[in-house]
C-alpha cells in the first residue's frame, strides 16, 4: 500500500440514464504531488470530479480519504471532509469583497457578531501563503479574472485538509498568470498538499505536473509518471488510437480563396472597446483576430453580430450598409456566433439538445413557420451524426453533456441555419486534443464549401493551422496582419510584443 496517498478511490463506478459515465475506475493523490486527470471530453473526468465532491452519489465502488472511508453527500460536506474544488468558471461573489468571499459561510465571530477586522487580517495571512498581496476590503469585481481565481484558490486551500482540485483552472488565464498559478501549485505542493489538475492543454500538463491518470470512456486506460510518457502516446491513450500530429495539414486547401467579399467595416468602433477597424472577409476565407486578453478581439466580434452598438462606422454585408446592427438581423444576415463562455452565453442549459440546436434556425426564420418537433428531432439527429456529438438521444439535456459536446451542439445550431458568415470566439476552449482537431477540420471543411470563418483564439498554434490570414491586435488596435509565410506564431507573437511602433516605422499600420 502506498503510504502517501492521502486519497484512494476504488472501484467507483456511475451510471445515469443511457449512459455509463464511469466504469470501476481507481484513482489517487499522494502528498505533495501534482496529478494530472486527462482524458476527451466525456471520458469521465468531470464525473468523477463530482462524485468526489459530493455532486453525485456514487453506484459503486469506495473513496478513503487519510485512511478513512468517506462518502460525501453534497459539496458542501465534502469542504468540511477537506476536499476543496476550484472549477473554471470562478463561482464567487462579484458584489463581496475579497475577504467576505474567502470567508462566505464561515466568518469569523465575537460576540455573536462578524469580526471584521480579525477576516480582513485572516484573509490578507490566507493570501500571503500564496504570495497575494492585494486590498482585500476591495470588492472583488475589481480585480482581474487571475486574481479571482487566486482567491478562489486560496479560499480552498484555507477549507482543504490537504486535497485541491483544480478543474480547467487556466482556460480563462493568458501564459503569465498561467504562470502565476503554476507558482502557486508548486508553493502548495512543497507544502505537502495533493493537487488534482484537469486540463486539456498538453504543455501546461507536462509543465507542471508529476503524475497522469487516463480515462477513456468511464474506464481507467493507466496511470503514468509524467516525465516517462511521451506526448504522442498520451493523445493515443486518449483518443484510443494512433495519433498523428500533422494529420490537419492534410485536410487545409491551398487552393486560392476567391476575391468575392462576404463582410467588411469601414471605421466600424465602440468607446473604450474597439478603436476603428477595417476589415474584410472573403468567401470561403478563414480569417483570424490574434492578440492578448484585452486586445480588441471579441469586442469586434460582438460588434459585427450586433451585440454591442457601435458608436460610429460601416458594416457592409454583400451590397446591403449597415451603420448598426443587432442579432436578429445578422443572423437573417447569414451571421451565425458562437461566443467564448459557452456556459454563459450558448447553451440553454435546461433545454435539450434538440432545443438548443432548433433555436437559431427558428429565429432566422421568425416566428412563423414553426419547426415542428418531428423536423426539430431530424435536424437535430443529422449533426449529432455530422459532429459525432456523444448522447443517448436528440431529448439529452444539455448540461448534461461534456464542455466539447456542448460545444459542438452550439457548432450544430449556426451550421442549421446554411450561414454565410461563421464566427467563432476560442471554438476550442476547455475541449480534448482529439475534440479540438475535429472542430479544426470541420473548420477547413466549412471554409472548403464556401463559408466564410472569423475565428478568435487564444492559442497561436491553431490559428496558425487554420486560417488564410490572421490580423493582429494590441490596446484595441489592429496593427498589422500577415499570410503565407510570414504567419507562424514567432512573427505574431514579435508582432504582440513590440507594438505599433515597428509597423508605424514600415508603412503598415492598421487603422
Amino acid at each position: 500500500m502506498d503510504s502517501d496517498l492521502i486519497l484512494r478511490v476504488e472501484g467507483v463506478s456511475k451510471s445515469f440514464p443511457g449512459v455509463k459515465a464511469l466504469s470501476n475506475v481507481n484513482f489517487g493523490l499522494r502528498r505533495g504531488e501534482i496529478h494530472a486527470l486527462m482524458g476527451e471530453n466525456g471520458a469521465g473526468k468531470s464525473t468523477l470530479i463530482k462524485v468526489l465532491t459530493g455532486v453525485y452519489k456514487k453506484d459503486a465502488g469506495s473513496i478513503t480519504l487519510e485512511e478513512q472511508a468517506i462518502e460525501p453527500k453534497s459539496p458542501l460536506e465534502a469542504q468540511k471532509l477537506g476536499l476543496s474544488t476550484v472549477y473554471q468558471e470562478v463561482n464567487l461573489c462579484l458584489n463581496l469583497t475579497v475577504a467576505e468571499n474567502i470567508f462566505i459561510g464561515r466568518p469569523p465571530k465575537k460576540w455573536g457578531v462578524i469580526d471584521w477586522k480579525a477576516m480582513n487580517k485572516r484573509s490578507e495571512d490566507i493570501l500571503a501563503r500564496l504570495d497575494l498581496y492585494i486590498d482585500v476590503t476591495q470588492q472583488l469585481s475589481s480585480y482581474s479574472v487571475a486574481i479571482q481565481q487566486m482567491v478562489a484558490i486560496a479560499r480552498a486551500v484555507d477549507i482543504s485538509s490537504g486535497v485541491l482540485i483544480l478543474d480547467e483552472p487556466t482556460s480563462s488565464l493568458d501564459n503569465y498568470e498561467v504562470q502565476q498559478l503554476f507558482a502557486v501549485m508548486n508553493k502548495l505542493k512543497d507544502d505537502g498538499m495533493a493537487i488534482c489538475f484537469v486540463s486539456h492543454f498538453l504543455d501546461q500538463i507536462y509543465e507542471i505536473s508529476d503524475r497522469i491518470t487516463v480515462l477513456r470512456n468511464g474506464t481507467l486506460v493507466g496511470e503514468y509518471m509524467t516525465h516517462e510518457l511521451p506526448r504522442t502516446q498520451l493523445v493515443s491513450h486518449m483518443i484510443g488510437r494512433e495519433w498523428n500530429p500533422t494529420e490537419l495539414e492534410s485536410v487545409k486547401s491551398v487552393e486560392a480563396k476567391t476575391e468575392e467579399v462576404f463582410l467588411s467595416t469601414s471605421g466600424l468602433s465602440k468607446k473604450g472597446k474597439v478603436n476603428p477597424i477595417d476589415l474584410t472577409i472573403h468567401k470561403g476565407e478563414i480569417l483570424g483576430l490574434a492578440g492578448l486578453l484585452g486586445s480588441g478581439r471579441t469586442e469586434i466580434a460582438r460588434l459585427l453580430f450586433g451585440i454591442d452598438k457601435a458608436d460610429r462606422g460601416v458594416l457592409t454585408i454583400g451590397t446591403e450598409h449597415f451603420s448598426s446592427m443587432y442579432p436578429k438581423q445578422a443572423i437573417q444576415h447569414g451571421l451565425g456566433f458562437c461566443p467564448e463562455d459557452r456556459k454563459v452565453e450558448g447553451i440553454a442549459g435546461e433545454l435539450t439538445i434538440r432545443e438548443n440546436i432548433a433555436l437559431a434556425i427558428q429565429a432566422k426564420r421568425g416566428y412563423f413557420p414553426m419547426l415542428s418537433v418531428k423536423q426539430q428531432k431530424k435536424i437535430a439527429q443529422e449533426y449529432i451524426e455530422i459532429l459525432s456529438i456523444k448522447t443517448p438521444s436528440t431529448e439529452q439535456r444539455i448540461d448534461n453533456l461534456s464542455g466539447g459536446n456542448q460545444q459542438k451542439v452550439i457548432l450544430a445550431r449556426w451550421l442549421a441555419t446554411e450561414p454565410g458568415l461563421l464566427i467563432l470566439d476560442e471554438p476550442t476552449r476547455g475541449i480534448d486534443v482529439n475534440s479540438k482537431m475535429e472542430i479544426r477540420k470541420l473548420i477547413l471543411r466549412l471554409a472548403e464549401k464556401g463559408i466564410s470563418i472569423l475565428i478568435i483564439s487564444a492559442e497561436l498554434e491553431e490559428m496558425v493551422s487554420c486560417c488564410d490570414r490572421i490580423i493582429v491586435m494590441r490596446d484595441r488596435l489592429k496593427i498589422g496582419e500577415v499570410s503565407g509565410s510570414d504567419m507562424n506564431e514567432n512573427k505574431i507573437m514579435q508582432m504582440i510584443a513590440e507594438g505599433a511602433a515597428v509597423y508605424e516605422h514600415n508603412g503598415e499600420m492598421g487603422a
